[in-house]
């Protein structure tokens, strides 16, 4: 996907309106971070991490990921919300808080690669547990890379990735 320099500067605005979203929302709940912006895969990516000079005091951020990132994944539509209203446009910002989606997608990378790997000993398709479309996705483009196909099936919220032979 090539980005056009309107389009470049579009998700920018994105991220910067979700970073003054987001500094509003740390200071309301008393937590320090610091807000990095960038531009990744098509749309704009918000990562909240521990501020360098925060004390113990301030909070942790991994109250605001939650169980298994419940947290995180209605904050981030909240965040989306949020340039909605200031953009009129809908959006598809990524957001991350102290680097929970970071090391989630590593995890399903290697879930994936093992799935992989047992349809390819097997010749059989290997159906994963129920995951949220953020997880759906990590799983389907690391099979793609490997090679063979796969498909959602199921209905939200127990809606799961099958890996397919090729």
């Amino acid at each position: 996907m090539t980005l056009t320099a309107e389009d470049i500067s579009r998700l920018e605005q994105e991220g910067e309106i979700a970073a003054d979203y987001l500094e509003a929302l740390l200071d309301i709940a008393d937590l320090d971070g610091d807000i990095d912006m960038d531009v990744e895969g098509g749309r704009a990516s918000v990562s909240v991490i521990a501020a360098e000079d925060a004390d113990a005091a301030s909070g942790d951020l991994n109250r605001l990921v939650g169980r298994e990132g419940e947290v995180l994944e209605a904050l981030q539509e909240l965040t989306r919300l949020a340039v909605h209203r200031e953009t009129g446009e809908r959006s598809r910002l990524m957001l991350d808080i102290a680097g929970f989606r970071a090391k989630r997608r590593q995890d399903l990378a290697r879930l994936a690669t093992e799935a992989v790997e047992q349809v390819k000993e097997t010749g059989e398709s290997v159906k994963m547990k129920a995951m949220t479309p953020f997880e759906r996705k990590v799983v389907h483009d690391t099979v793609a890379e490997s090679g063979l196909r796969s498909e959602s099936e199921g209905e939200e919220p127990q809606r799961c990735v099958v890996v397919l032979p090729a």
